[in-house]
């Protein structure tokens, strides 16, 4: 049987053991924190933003990371971000391989880091699109609301059965998209579907038509309302270089009322070097 000595001994070793636990986590959460902090420092700054974006550094141990000074894969999002044309796109990135000693990325001076490569992605709401739609004129400047939907292989199909051009059929619906505008016509509100391509180059996104009908019904509209629409939607955004050298090479809808341009780039440099040599 154990002596009350040697319980003693145990229960000691074992609070001791909690208690350096304890204080690795602290300093591990501590050294994550500073390390994020640096980080979203460093592209408030690098990008000009009016506040700091909000980062993540994924992996088990920040401390671990930040001994080495590698992280990785570190999540950035910054909100209302003005790209081209866009007033209010959400742009996420996700950074692999950074670099940066913890001494960067601390104190009072510019924060700095590197990247083997980064994803970037642009989040678009129907606000930005309506904008420019409404402002082409005609029955367009009519549409008091728009939203954006994903689209199948099965809504297409259901478009050509009901009247639409059967070269639709080879429209792939992962670069595709549904507008939906909610705008008079015939003297009552109703709702009327533009199916439209999206097509990326040298940068630019654009929104090309490719079917006009009500929505609900799939019937025909007014050849004035179809016309203005066509014309309307016909919609070239070019953000030109995303932020952090990104160009855009894909759009997508990845779920209900987000337009996505995204983008890879490699090797950057972010901080007080970079924007010396800019």
């Amino acid at each position: 049987m154990d002596s009350p000595a040697r319980r003693g001994t145990a229960f000691r070793v074992v609070v001791t053991l909690l208690a350096a636990v304890a204080v690795l986590v602290l300093a591990d959460l501590g050294t994550g924190a500073a390390a994020e902090s640096g980080i979203s420092r460093a592209m408030r700054e690098r990008l000009d933003l009016p506040e700091d974006p909000a980062v993540r550094v994924h992996g088990f141990s920040f401390l671990a990371q930040a001994v080495t000074g590698r992280y990785g894969e570190v999540e950035v999002s910054m909100q209302r971000v003005p790209i081209g044309p866009l007033r209010t796109p959400e742009v996420r990135a996700t950074l692999y391989g950074v670099r940066a000693p913890l001494s960067d990325l601390v104190g009072s001076g510019p924060a700095r880091f590197r990247a083997a490569a980064a994803e970037g992605v642009v989040r678009i709401g129907p606000l930005d699109v309506r904008r420019l739609v409404v402002t082409a004129g005609g029955p367009a400047a009519g549409v008091e609301r728009l939203t954006v939907e994903e689209v199948d292989a099965n809504a297409i199909d259901t478009v050509v059965r009901a009247g639409g051009d059967p070269a639709l059929r080879g429209l792939d619906p992962r670069t595709a998209a549904r507008f939906v505008a909610e705008m008079p016509v015939g003297g009552a509100d109703a709702q009327v579907a533009v199916l439209t391509a999206l097509v990326v180059s040298d940068g630019r996104l654009r929104i090309v038509p490719l079917d006009v009908r009500e929505h609900e019904t799939d019937e025909p509209v007014p050849d004035a309302v179809r016309d203005s629409l066509r014309h309307a939607m016909a919609v070239e955004l070019a953000p030109g270089t995303l932020p952090l050298g990104v160009t855009a090479i894909s759009a997508s809808v990845p779920e209900h009322n987000v337009l996505e341009i995204a983008g890879t780039v490699r090797d950057l440099d972010i901080g007080e070097s970079t924007r010396s040599a800019s």
